[in-house]
């Protein structure tokens, strides 16, 4: 079972990405286009789980399958679309996760979706603590529960990608 843990933003959590970054650029190579730190551990200063998210754009979506074999040396677990169309994601740790990979073609809508959001929260500190916030208390909440903890989230998040979507055309 996940346990459902938040904690203050640790510093090397930017690093972790890098060190990631590497591994993903050595095993996709040319397919793999950019890839982003998203997510709460990518947002200094606020509360986040202890997962580094990270977004990976890729030319071609449908030859990531062909990656999987070689992901799973390095320790994710290949979850094809878990709930997202046109996504192909990757879990690092089972249920003591480290690392998320969210793979999409270039020109699908969550890649700008992800970095609006990211980026809006870096320039909204005060957006961000209320996010932070509601994160701590969604996990005293549901501390065994991550779908409870999620799902608690969803609006905020829904409110904060219009924002950002608005925000981003000025």
């Amino acid at each position: 079972m996940r346990k459902v843990e938040v904690v203050a933003h640790k510093q090397e959590w930017g690093g972790l990405f890098q060190d990631e970054c590497v591994r993903l650029r050595d095993i996709f190579g040319a397919e793999m286009m950019e890839v982003s730190h998203i997510g709460s551990t990518a947002i200094p200063a606020i509360h986040a789980k202890p997962v580094i998210d990270m977004l990976a754009v890729v030319r071609n979506i449908d030859h990531v399958a062909g990656f999987n074999e070689a992901m799973g040396r390095i320790g994710y677990k290949a979850r094809g679309e878990n709930g997202i169309a046109g996504r192909r994601f990757f879990s690092k740790g089972g249920d003591e996760r480290s690392h998320h990979v969210h793979m999409f073609q270039a020109g699908h809508e969550d890649v700008a979706r992800h970095l609006a959001f990211r980026d809006y929260m870096l320039a909204h500190q005060d957006e961000a603590e209320a996010y932070s916030q509601l994160k701590r208390q969604l996990a005293a909440e549901f501390p065994e529960d991550i779908m409870g903890y999620v799902n608690g989230k969803n609006a905020f998040i829904k409110m904060i990608d219009e924002r950002a979507k608005r925000w981003g055309c000025d």
